[in-house]
Parts: C-alpha cells; structure tokens; sequence
C-alpha cells in the first residue's frame, strides 16, 4: 500500500477524562457528570510519510479534481475554533449524540467530534444557530451547505437531513429545536454528518479513508488539505491521549498526517514542471556525443 499504517491504540481508552454536567436544551448544566463515549476497539494508526509519487494510488473514484484554491476565510474561522475556549460541561451535552452518531454510522466518534469543533468551536460560533455562514452556503453545528445543488431538495443538507432517524433521539442536548429535522438542531446536524462521514469512506479507524473523508466534507482544494490535515490530526491525538477540548493540535502528528496523507493529495493540484527544450546545437552535440 502507499501508506504503511501502523495500528497505535487497541482497546477502548478515551475514559480517562471524565467531563462534567450535561446541558439541558435550555443550557442549564445538570448535576451528573457525563463521561465521553466509548471509544472503538482499534482507533488509532500511526501516519507515516508518502512513498515517491510513482508509488501514490490513484484519487478516490469520482473524487473531482482538487483544486489550488486557498480561502482565507474559511481559515481564519478554523483557527479561531480551535483556540476558541469551550467550557467541558456545555461539551458534554453531545456526548450522547457522538455516541448515538457512532453506533448509527460506524464513524469513529472523535472524528465527528473533530469535525465539531472545526467548523463551529463544538456549536459555539456566534453563527451556530441562525442564518447562513460568511460565505451565505452554509448552515449550523455541522455547517452544511444548504444551498448547493440548486438548493431544496438537491443540497446537501437535504440529502442527509433525514439521518437522526436512525437513532433515538435524546432527552435533552445544548439547542434542540422545535421542528425536526433542522439543520440548526445539534442532534439533526450531527447525525446528519456522521451519515455524510460513512457515505465518504469513514469507519472506527482513524486512517487515510477518515481523512479523505475529512477532505470530502469540506472541498477539494487546497484549504480542503489543511482542514483534513487538522480534522484527522487532533482525533488521531485525541485518541492516542485523551479527549481535550481545549488542546491545542499536537504539531509533530500535523506534520506526519500532511507528510502520508495531505502531501499527495496536495501533489495532484502541481501541474508537472514544462521540460526543458532542446536547441538544435544541443542535439546535435548530443548525438554526437
């Protein structure tokens, strides 16, 4: 394979943190403490540096081709969500819909959860729960678009809406809405994403398919690159420690997953260097020679 993966982890081991209170739908904090879910059996491979581009698989079929497109925005908003301070007892209102989304879809929980705290901070961005996002696409905890495909029925949000359906709802979470399915309601949208997760390739191991699938949720292009860099990075570290709200990425493990996974992907958008040409004097010494 291109990739040699190295298994980590075996065995569940994300409850050495336990997290305090669960928010209620009205965001009073309840007595009990709620540990994280457990985690899968096998969740973690070591990323380990690309071979030469000779020995690099072929993209994923119908994977479109990726693009050299930075969106500074987009940027700017993972970086401040990752630095964003998020109190554990709010966090802890979606460990049930993180454990309920796992045994659903077979997408390892702290995948989902990475993919959380990517796009809004784990629900806390001032955008979270109303309107459309800066780039008036998309929408909610998730952010799914809601307006590609022509919109309605043809987005993206309305192609996986229906997911929750899957499982029982819970009691009570951070912002449960009125009306079901809603792209603003945590529940409806986190299922909604483990559903997309799984239909890109993602399951319990922490590997090159959750990364593509990282890289599909967000876009093939090259800010495409650095969200699944970051996505698969922390849940890798999550995994490998423990979950960690407010820790930052460990660095060394950004760098191996770009170095196995983002460096290839990022290698298809370089056009090949032009050759060189020839002059007339030069082949003819050549052949000369």
């Amino acid at each position: 394979m291109a990739v040699a993966l190295v298994a980590l982890l075996a065995g569940a081991g994300l409850l050495g943190v336990a997290l305090s209170g669960a928010l209620s739908s009205t965001g009073s904090t309840a007595a009990a403490e709620t540990p994280p879910p457990a985690a899968p059996a096998v969740v973690v491979v070591t990323p380990t540096p690309a071979p030469a581009p000779a020995q690099q698989p072929a993209p994923v079929a119908q994977a479109p081709a990726p693009a050299r497109t930075e969106r500074t925005a987009d940027e700017r908003r993972f970086t401040a969500n990752d630095l964003q301070h998020v109190p554990a007892s709010w966090v802890s209102g979606f460990y049930d819909i993180y454990a309920a989304a796992q045994r659903a879809y077979g997408v390892n929980w702290l995948l989902i959860a990475s993919v959380h705290k990517q796009e809004t901070a784990f629900s806390t961005h001032p955008t979270t729960y109303h309107g459309l996002n800066f780039a008036g696409c998309c929408a909610g905890p998730m952010q799914f678009n809601v307006t590609n495909g022509g919109g309605g029925s043809g987005s993206t949000w309305a192609r996986y809406r229906t997911a929750g359906t899957r499982a029982a709802r819970p009691a009570a979470y951070p912002h449960k809405t009125e009306k079901h399915p809603s792209v603003y309601d945590d529940y409806d949208a986190i299922m909604a994403a483990a559903a997309l997760l799984r239909d890109s390739g993602a399951g319990r191991t922490l590997d090159a398919s959750a990364w593509r699938a990282a890289y599909d949720y967000y876009g093939h292009d090259l800010t495409g690159v650095s969200y699944a860099n970051e996505v698969l990075a922390r849940a890798i570290g999550w995994g490998q420690r423990s979950f960690c709200i407010n820790c930052s990425t460990d660095q060394g493990l950004l760098s191996s997953v770009d170095a196995a996974w983002g460096t290839p992907v990022r290698a298809e958008m370089t056009p090949p260097a032009p050759k060189s040409k020839t002059t007339k004097s030069e082949a003819v010494a050549a052949s000369k020679g």
